[in-house]
């Protein structure tokens, strides 16, 4: 089987690959390295794809570059590749997510059908949904997306089904909802707020804390990925992928602090345009055609996150005191809170 992986050297693409890898007898990746986050970032993410044999990383962008050529021969495209986030999605900034969301998504699915791609696997975003009308939502919700990045995603899904309505192209869509884990990109909230937590600096958050997120981890995404490429689904499916993990940022909070084991300096700023105040999925679809469900507690995969960090942090973190915290800052204490035995690390 040969695969072809965009976004390679991202949060989610550089797992995906590495979890496609044992299985496929030559997987590309392909990634433009944009600079929404530094590429040093990203080349770490490809350290354990690099040295393997079957594995080649193609350095383009897929919005100029020769799409029928790169894929030619592959059996799979799972596609990865997009600008990230709600808020950069305003304003000037738009151009560039229908460049990297839209046109170079409809390039490579009119590619894929021209070279007779067996399966496109495209990762879409709960962003689509916007604030929905009931909760928990399905994917026969009408998608009312709340940011220009949502109407972008939104947009790929329908290319996605255009293309199978009207050519057979195999292609399925997974909505993920709110994914966090190792490798998180820095701009997320996880990211922000472990790193803030490890190191006893401060954490900003947007609005109350009050939103609802569905949170996912990326090890339950991954195998989203992975059993999308094999199953028997009909063209243009659309899938909710979500971790079951439904609570509001400063429950996230208050787990975090147990598990650095250390107060958080948290204050608050304004909300952000585009800011759903909930997600909340049902995945029976992704359960009765993937025969998928997600496995990875709340707890335990922040956990996991943090192991991750602090790796990363271990040769410059300093000793942490308690005391010399910011008057107008608020706290959020360090809760009894254990990590399980069977956390992830």
């Amino acid at each position: 089987m040969r695969y072809l992986v965009t976004g390679v050297a991202g949060f989610i693409g550089s797992q995906v690959a590495e979890r496609l890898l044992p299985r496929a007898t030559e997987l590309i990746g392909v990634d433009c390295f944009t600079a929404n986050y530094p590429r040093a970032v990203k080349e770490e993410n490809l350290r354990h794809l690099r040295p393997k044999p079957n594995f080649s990383l193609l350095e383009a962008d897929l919005g100029v570059a020769d799409l029928p050529a790169i894929l030619s021969g592959v059996d799979v495209v799972v596609h990865q590749a997009g600008l990230p986030g709600v808020r950069p999605s305003w304003g000037r900034g738009f151009s560039e997510y229908v460049a990297h969301n839209v046109v170079a998504t409809q390039r490579l699915l009119e590619a894929a059908r021209n070279v007779g791609v067996r399966r496109f696997v495209y990762a879409s975003s709960s962003s689509v949904y916007g604030n929905a009308a009931s909760y928990p939502t399905s994917e026969e919700a009408v998608p009312r997306p709340f940011s220009p990045y949502g109407v972008t995603k939104l947009a790929g899904e329908h290319l996605c089904g255009t293309y199978g309505a009207n050519y057979g192209l195999s292609t399925v869509a997974l909505r993920y909802f709110t994914v966090y884990g190792p490798r998180q990109r820095p701009d997320m909230a996880f990211h922000r707020f472990v790193e803030a937590g490890c190191r006893g600096t401060e954490i900003n958050v947007y609005g109350s804390g009050e939103q609802v997120r569905d949170f996912t981890h990326v090890d339950d995404v991954v195998r989203a990925n992975v059993l999308a490429t094999e199953a028997d689904l009909p063209p243009g499916k659309v899938l909710n992928i979500a971790g079951g993990s439904r609570v509001d940022v400063n429950t996230v909070l208050t787990l975090l602090a147990g598990l650095v084991q250390t107060p958080l300096r948290v204050t608050r700023v304004d909300h952000q345009a585009g800011d759903v105040e909930e997600t909340w999925a049902t995945c029976d679809e992704a359960r009765r055609l993937l025969g998928w469900t997600p496995t990875v507690e709340l707890v335990d995969g922040l956990a996991s996150q943090v192991d991750w960090h602090r790796t990363r942090l271990e040769p410059v973190l300093a000793p942490t005191t308690n005391g010399n915290h910011d008057p107008d800052l608020s706290v959020v204490p360090a809760p009894a809170v254990r990590r399980p035995a069977n956390a992830r690390g």
